[in-house]
């Protein structure tokens, strides 16, 4: 330095360069002559702690160690230089020549304080850097042979230099700006420093930086590598500086925001309570007026009462009391013991039950059943019905009717496209947004604790790796089980076993076995024509005239223009269609009665097609006997019974079968069986041998876009064979559903009812079914089978001799 500053200027903060202190270096001396001044060969070595002397630097030192006081005792007054080296770790107490590093720097005592502790204070200034050739001795403390290593000196007039130096000043500014460890004064000492050497010593003393990497600063030779190389410590210094400012600022920010908010609320909570109680304390007040009006056991009593002294004990702002208070909440709006009163006047549920619906006989009494048991033994266990049959036949809307003939409050649960087990159980109430499952929560709207819950399509429940519903709904709907029905929110145990639960299904293939087994099914088949002309009359033409503004237009629809309706433009077991066809017409009248067109007072069939357009649907398609090969036969399917052609053809070959029409595997193979129980009659049915070889025969099942399978169609395919080879025709109007066997047995089938209607429909006026299956007419109501046939035949032979006439078709071929 150029400039001497005085000793006193600077704040000097004394620590123990043996020890963890925290040292400020000052300035007391000139630079210019370190070099060229000579220093002893040999000299006392005093290791330093945590601390790195850098040549022109002036620091303190405390003297604690035996060996470090009498050094300084000894040359204090005589050369007073020594050699200060820097240790290697802080923590060695008596440090031997290999836990010193070899490169340090001439000291000069500047000045001796003794203190009060019996220690001593010394100020020292580093004067030149040295290297330790020998250690000479190690008592009474280390003396070392060193050489001395040449400063260079920097040039000034170098612009890189320069600008490095002027980097370094600039950056130690912001650091000593940035740092509130550094003493603001050291800025001031920085910017008085002229001496570009001394500088970057100054700089690499006075930084913030471990003692490993001042030792290697000190270890560079030249000065303009030296500097470089603290600049760029320097500048990450800076970086990290600047970033812990930011986070400390966010952090005061934050926590400035929070000790506000927490003084408000204990200022509102101070106000509310002078004011005589805050919100949270009067919504415990209601909780307990609640709790006490429950008609609850005492276990749920004591849950809640254990919940509620939770909520006491948490803080209103918190996040967990509002999630207590919701389960609370949830616990109380539950109709614990709550029932409505069933009515239990059996006529009057069976006129309400006749009313709402036409048919459905065998539901109807099984409700009134229930109803009057209920209303001898008091008490009873609700039945878990599952209704099933085709779309549109009135499952689902009759809940709704059992419920107002009960007395009962109505609720419903659509089932379709459910896949996650928690929809039927609920979450844990630990989730955030958790709630109970839809069963618990139906049953808290429906405010009832036995009311009418229709799971409406129970078929269509799927399951994935969130769980199987169906397999949740065991418990529901098991009498034995849902007295103490587990909702996973809930945590305690509700009682189902009042509730009647109704559900409804298409196909009950889909149901699992162990769900099926739990409920009492009803099957419910599609509708007569008569029935429907009686629905519709009844229910679903008053129903639209309500739904489009003509209830008071005095207009009627004739009874042959409702059957057209049904024949012509609906093809269904249920009424859905038909409902939908019945609509559009009273749109049409709505039309004309907007525009102030005239319009009949009767609708008859004759005006139907102006209205609802060309007939959809016809008969006559299915009465044709004209061509040898084609029968018509009878299938289920999910949304009721339809006919089913089998045609087959003849064509010159090697007797090749080839079946076509988008056929399973279960219906390929009655067609084999078809044709080999044919080939092996074939004198009895008149047939030469040779056909089979000279003759390929195709079978084929129209509407290929629709997948088929099932044995019933066996009898049709081998009629429709056997036609086919004797070119004989086929009984009109008739139709026909079994299965084969290789010996020519007929066996029973299934979906009776609904292939009956399907027939009815189609016009057909003969069935020929499987002697077992006779079991199942007796069970159908006699206006189903009104106007049909039925031959029971066991065997092919039997079939072959009512369908098959000995007169041959037209055009007959001859086979040979």
């Amino acid at each position: 330095m150029t400039k001497n500053t005085d000793l006193n200027f600077l704040k000097m903060i004394m620590g123990s360069g043996e020890g963890d202190s925290e040292i400020i270096p000052i300035v007391a001396d000139s630079f210019e002559d370190n070099n060229t001044k000579v220093y002893p060969e040999t000299l006392p070595v005093l290791p330093l702690r945590n601390t790195v002397l850098f040549p022109g630097v002036v620091i303190p030192l405390t003297i604690g160690r035996s060996k470090s006081f009498k050094l300084i005792k000894d040359i204090q007054n005589s050369t007073r230089y020594f050699g200060a080296v820097s240790q290697k770790a802080a923590d060695v107490e008596d440090p031997k020549p290999e836990d010193m590093f070899q490169i340090g720097t001439v000291a000069e005592i500047l000045k001796v304080i003794e203190m009060p502790d019996d220690t001593i204070s010394v100020v020292i200034q580093g004067k030149r850097r040295f290297h330790i050739n020998q250690i000479l001795t190690d008592e009474p403390y280390y003396i070392a042979q060193v050489d001395y290593i040449p400063e260079a000196k920097a040039d000034n007039k170098d612009r890189n230099f320069q600008a490095i130096v002027s980097s370094l000043k600039d950056l130690s500014l912001k650091i000593v700006k940035l740092s509130a460890t550094i003493p603001h004064e050291v800025s001031f000492a920085i910017k008085n420093i002229d001496n570009s050497s001394f500088l970057i010593n100054f700089i690499c003393s006075n930084s913030d930086i471990p003692p490993e990497e001042k030792q290697s600063l000190l270890e560079v030779d030249d000065i303009y590598k030296r500097a470089e190389k603290l600049l760029g410590t320097l500048s990450n210094q800076v970086q990290m500086l600047e970033l812990k400012n930011e986070i400390q600022i966010k952090v005061k920010k934050e926590l400035d925001k929070q000790q506000k908010e927490y003084l408000l609320h204990q200022q509102m909570k101070t106000i509310q309570q002078e004011l005589g109680g805050g919100p949270a304390e009067q919504e415990l007040k209601d909780l307990e007026a609640k709790a006490a009006e429950k008609k609850w056991t005492k276990e749920t009593a004591n849950h809640f009462d254990k919940e509620l002294k939770k909520l006491q004990h948490l803080n209103p702002a918190s996040a967990e009391f509002s999630v207590q208070l919701n389960y609370l909440h949830t616990i109380l709006d539950l109709p614990w013991g709550e029932y409505t009163k069933d009515n239990f006047d059996l006529k009057r549920a069976q006129k309400i039950l006749d009313e709402d619906h036409y048919g459905l006989e065998i539901v109807k009494e099984r409700i009134i059943e229930h109803l009057a048991v209920l209303k001898l033994k008091g008490d009873l266990k609700a039945p878990i019905l599952c209704l099933y049959g085709p779309p549109g036949v009135g499952k689902t809307s009759l809940g709704k009717s059992i419920a107002r003939a009960l007395g009962r409050k109505y609720v419903r649960m659509s089932l379709g496209g459910v896949h996650d087990e928690s929809e039927i159980r609920g979450h844990r109430k630990t989730y955030i947004g958790a709630m109970p499952g839809r069963i618990l929560q139906n049953i808290k709207k429906s405010k009832s604790s036995n009311p009418v819950f229709v799971l409406d399509e129970i078929d269509k429940v799927g399951n994935d790796f969130r769980g199987d519903p169906s397999s949740a709904l065991l418990e529901v709907l098991d009498p034995e089980q849902n007295t103490e029905f587990h909702d996973n929110f809930l945590e305690i145990e509700y009682d189902l076993s009042k509730v009647m639960f109704i559900a409804t299904a298409n196909n009950i293939s889909t149901i699992s076995p162990a769900l099926r087994d739990r409920m009492e099914m009803i099957d419910i088949s599609g509708y007569i024509v008569e029935e429907k002309m009686h629905i519709a009359k009844k229910h679903l033409i008053p129903k639209q005239f309500e739904n489009h503004g003509l209830t008071g237009l005095k207009l009627k629809v004739d009874d042959k223009a409702i059957i057209k309706i049904i024949e012509g433009y609906t093809r269904e077991s249920g009424v859905r269609g038909l409902d939908k066809n019945i609509a559009k017409l009273v749109r049409q009248i709505a039309r004309k009665v907007g525009m102030e067109e005239p319009i009949p007072a009767v609708i008859k069939s004759e005006n139907i097609a102006e209205y609802l357009g060309p007939e959809k649907f016809s008969r006559e398609e299915y009465h044709d006997d004209e061509v040898a090969g084609v029968v018509t036969g009878l299938a289920w399917t999910a949304v009721g019974g339809d006919i089913l052609y089998i045609e087959t053809s003849l064509s010159r070959g090697k007797g090749n079968l080839t079946i076509t029409g988008n056929l399973g595997d279960v219906m390929k193979e009655s067609a084999a069986i078809a044709l080999e129980y044919v080939k092996s009659h074939a004198d009895t049915l008149g047939i030469a041998p040779s056909v089979f070889e000279n003759w390929n025969i195709h079978l084929h099942v129209p509407e290929g876009a629709i997948p088929k399978d099932g044995p019933s169609a066996g009898i049709t395919m081998a009629t429709a064979m056997a036609s086919a080879f004797t070119q004989r025709r086929v009984k009109k109007e008739i139709a026909m559903t079994g299965e084969i066997t290789l010996r020519g047995k007929v066996l029973p089938v299934g979906g009776i009812k609904e292939k009956i209607l399907a027939a009815k429909r189609a016009g057909i006026k003969e069935i020929i079914l499987s002697k077992e299956n006779q079991k199942d007419i007796s069970e159908i109501k006699e206006i189903y089978i009104k106007g049909v046939k039925f031959h029971y035949v066991s065997t092919i032979l039997d079939v072959l001799e009512i369908a098959l006439l000995d007169k041959k078709v037209k055009n007959a071929r001859v086979l040979d």
